[in-house]
């Protein structure tokens, strides 16, 4: 039964009987935060987040990652066929989406009826806030090097003084898009998507000019060593969709009668297009400059009256994406436990990226330790993926929106002390099996008797999801699927 209690993580804005649609309206502060969306208040269509999801991913990471997959030994059309492969996971962030609309609540609070009221802050404080506020951290570092280029294209000496301007600029507007939130983002990310559309393709332009598409490394890989390199490769481009288990923070405002295969469609062709052709250009271009420094190889084969514009957009790209994370880590922050607005928790997540955005860039290496860290998340997030979806399928997409959000100790997703203990034991034994079979910073025991093939992704998948579904339908006193 859903608690009758005024829930204290919504602003009082949202509380007026009279005020209509307190999240629907652009240039207007979301009031809703981890709260249940109302069926009256629900609105839009589904391939409106198309925008949402492509503007995020036509960015400077794409293409970085796209250029790695070259140096790391493929040949372009196995760098290709590895990109292809990768962005498939798309699929997975588009199931998780479907359960906004259904329970009209963000996937920070959907995820109680996988790991129980307690549990679930546990996931949420981990997978939710902190793995976002460290990959809001690097993608700020990485809008903010671009950024500095402009600057001194300006003419312009980069100080530290002007570095912190730069990144506090960057850090304020992106910011703001969390803060304003859903309408917000909804409206603002069809246009985004429209520039960056069109900034690459004059790239494209410029990059096929130069490609070889015949190109092949000097010393071609062959047996164990490609196949470790292929999964790695796979692993690196999964990573990106993967670490979106929050795609239903972004439809929970559509109508309870929207297709779920509509949604699915629409949230993973967003992310599956743009990721695609980007990393392809990085590939590309990855045959014809040197991509470890893709801004200084790319100079060489744009025209000098673009780079610019192409500065620009991949500031404008990192925004985007970081946006979303922002706002979907101030969701996770109230998820915690944390009694504070929606727009205060997005602007205590944006302090804390750029405390560590500034102390990387600026005082150590603490950001390239962050980003190597950041390899060994497909061993945590793998598995809560594969839980999330398996879920869905069990319950066949049926949630009931007010009980998630009861917090009491009568709330059916209350489970033993607030813990699902099929959820938790599914989790640890997906991530258990992923660390077995890893191998980036460390090599894990089966990684190390396969010759360094790296399963964790694959095997992180599999074992949370089979042990969820074995749990799950041996546990008598699970709570209704849903209304």
């Amino acid at each position: 039964m859903a608690s009758t209690i005024p829930d204290p993580h919504r602003s009082t804005r949202g509380e007026r009987q009279e005020e209509p649609s307190p999240g629907g309206r652009t240039g207007r502060v979301e009031a809703h935060g981890i709260d249940h969306i109302p069926e009256h208040e629900r609105h839009g269509r589904p391939r409106q987040l198309f925008s949402v999801w492509a503007a995020a991913n036509v960015n400077y990471l794409s293409l970085v990652i796209g250029g790695a997959l070259i140096l790391m030994g493929l040949t372009l059309w196995q760098a290709l066929a590895v990109i292809v492969v990768g962005n498939l996971f798309w699929v997975l962030t588009g199931v998780l989406s479907i359960p906004g609309p259904a329970a009209g609540a963000p996937s920070e609070v959907i995820t109680r009826a996988m790991f129980g009221i307690r549990g679930n802050r546990v996931n949420n404080a981990v997978v939710g806030w902190l793995i976002s506020v460290c990959y809001f951290a690097l993608n700020l570092a990485a809008a903010a090097t671009a950024a500095f280029s402009l600057v001194e294209r300006a003419g312009t000496t980069t100080t530290t003084g002007v570095k912190v301007v730069v990144v506090l600029v960057i850090a304020v507007l992106t910011l703001t898009i969390g803060v304003y939130g859903h309408a917000t983002i909804m409206k603002l990310y069809f246009p985004v998507t429209l520039a960056l559309a069109a900034v690459f393709a004059v790239v494209a332009a410029g990059v096929l000019r130069h490609t070889d598409f015949g190109y092949a490394p000097a010393e071609p890989l062959g047996g164990n060593t490609l196949w470790a390199v292929l999964l790695a490769g796979v692993t690196l481009v999964a990573s990106g969709p993967l670490s979106y288990t929050t795609s239903a923070d972004f439809s929970r405002y559509l109508p309870r009668t929207t297709s779920p295969r509509a949604i699915i469609g629409w949230t993973a062709l967003g992310g599956f297009l743009p990721s695609v052709v980007v990393c392809s250009l990085g590939a590309l271009a990855a045959t014809a400059v040197d991509m470890t420094d893709p801004q200084s190889g790319l100079r060489t084969i744009l025209p000098g009256w673009f780079e610019p514009v192409f500065l620009l957009a991949l500031v404008l790209g990192t925004i985007a994406i970081n946006a979303l994370t922002a706002y979907s880590a101030g969701l996770a922050l109230q998820a915690v436990g944390i009694r504070v607005r929606r727009s205060l928790s997005v602007i205590a997540d944006g302090v804390a990226a750029v405390s560590l955005t500034l102390y990387g860039l600026l005082v150590s290496d603490f950001l390239d330790t962050v980003s190597n860290v950041l390899q060994l998340t497909v061993v945590l997030l793998g598995p809560a993926v594969a839980v999330y979806a398996t879920d869905i399928l069990l319950r066949r997409n049926r949630y009931d929106g007010p009980a998630l959000v009861d917090e009491s100790p009568g709330s059916p997703f209350w489970y033993t002390a607030g813990v699902n203990t099929a959820g938790v034991l599914a989790l640890t034994g997906g991530v258990t099996a992923a660390a077995l079979c890893v191998n980036t910073l460390y090599t894990g025991p089966v990684a190390r008797a396969l010759d360094g093939l790296d399963l964790a992704l694959p095997a992180g998948l599999a074992v949370s999801s089979s042990l969820y579904a074995l749990l799950w339908r041996r546990n008598s006193a699970r709570p209704a699927a849903g209304r």
